[in-house]
């Protein structure tokens, strides 16, 4: 419980701030976002890639609104029934409208009571959250069919030019390539940004909301799957090598990961989702300075700083990655609308040794899903097969991921 006269300071307080934030780089999802319809939009993603500095611009295009950040400290006792001494702030202050913006609302307990009634009566919400699972369960319950879900992600390449006001070329995607995408690290390029991120992820998102009892062996295993991007692993493993009670505690550490945007599993393809469910998975990064900055091996493989790249890419505009492993492997295969529609390779560099293990993979993975043409991402190299009639497109990733039209 908060007192009305708090709120009043608060609410006013917040919006002052907000008009003096930076409107930043527009982020890609900019456009895409349509405040006009009757829903609650949902933005979600990890700590720190700019949620907020993507809601202040939605702010921009309007003239009036409501806005309220949960994370500031003197809403700590935030509670379910305060919505209505806040709308009842908000109403006092800046009179009617029916547009709210609420900042990172994830940690007030029931908090889509509020906002479902709210809806009812045709108002409509931008919300932000960094908890996935969080976010999902509770708008699945209580939001069904009444809300709109866009995922944030550190800056892409074509962002990170933008912030940096540099062009595409292999100078700049080598950069991009150790640095990442937050927007702090790049402006302030110290180092114990990501590693605090990093620990506030494991303590707040995962240990504290899960009420886990041994923050330690958590943090040794998101850094220890860190290390390992790229790589497959499997729960089992995972139980054995950090001594857990069951197979099931490294599947729900591991789903933790995910719900928090640090890690993302990618499983191998197979039409069996029986088979699927127990197959070895592949373990990727959200970003490569945070990958790099906690991990000293990681930074000194550019081979996987490449493959987690093009992942990141992928990530940013399909949900459904898989690996594909039969004779040979290919890295990425893309469904949409239950359709293979796309296998990608990743290799830092094409030599005479490693070209037919990477176009034999990448073939096969090409005729098993009758797909006409296939890529081959690369650091710096540029070149074109034609093999059994199918297309091998080679190209840098720099040109690939500066390409619009992907």
């Amino acid at each position: 419980m908060i007192l009305k006269d708090t709120l009043q300071i608060i609410v006013r307080s917040q919006k002052k701030d907000l008009a003096t934030l930076d409107y930043g780089v527009e982020r890609e999802n900019l456009t895409a976002i349509d405040l006009s319809l009757p829903f609650a939009i949902l933005l979600t993603g990890i700590r720190r890639c700019g949620k907020s500095t993507l809601l202040r611009q939605l702010t921009q295009r309007v003239a009036n609104y409501y806005y309220f950040n949960f994370e500031d400290t003197r809403a700590i006792n935030f509670s379910v029934g305060d919505f209505q001494k806040l709308d009842e702030t908000f109403r006092e202050e800046y009179g009617p409208t029916d547009l709210y913006f609420f900042d990172e609302i994830q940690d007030v307990p029931q908090w889509e009571l509020f906002v479902r009634t709210m809806l009812d009566k045709r108002q409509r919400f931008v919300i932000t959250g960094s908890n996935a699972s969080l976010m999902s369960k509770e708008l699945g319950t209580r939001l069904t069919g009444r809300h709109l879900k866009y995922e944030i992600f550190p800056f892409s390449y074509r962002e990170m030019l933008a912030f940096n006001h540099k062009s595409p070329d292999l100078a700049s995607f080598e950069e991009y390539l150790r640095k990442g995408g937050f927007p702090d690290f790049l402006k302030y390029q110290n180092a114990g940004i990501l590693r605090e991120l990093f620990a506030d992820i494991v303590e707040r998102d995962i240990v504290v909301r899960h009420r886990l009892r041994n923050a330690k062996i958590v943090k040794e295993m998101a850094l220890y799957l860190l290390t390992n991007v790229g790589n497959e692993f499997s729960y089992t493993t995972l139980k054995q090598m950090f001594h857990l009670g069951s197979t099931n505690s490294a599947i729900a550490f591991v789903s933790y990961f995910e719900d928090s945007y640090l890690l993302f599993v990618v499983p191998k393809f197979d039409y069996s989702l029986k088979k699927q469910a127990i197959n070895p998975k592949k373990i990727y990064s959200v970003d490569n300075g945070l990958s790099s900055v906690n991990s000293v091996s990681f930074s000194s493989d550019t081979g996987r700083m490449l493959e987690n790249a093009v992942f990141g890419h992928l990530r940013r505009h399909y949900i459904e990655i898989f690996y594909f492993k039969g004779e040979g492997e290919c890295d990425f295969l893309i469904r949409d609308q239950r359709k293979i529609i796309a296998a990608i390779q990743v290799c830092y560099e094409l030599t005479e040794d490693n070209k037919d293990r990477e176009l034999t993979g990448l073939v096969e993975a090409l005729q098993q899903f009758n797909l006409p043409k296939g890529l081959i991402v690369t650091f710096k190299q540029d070149d074109r097969f034609t093999i059994e009639g199918r297309e091998i497109q080679v190209c840098p990733a720099w040109r690939w991921m500066s390409n619009p039209s992907f």
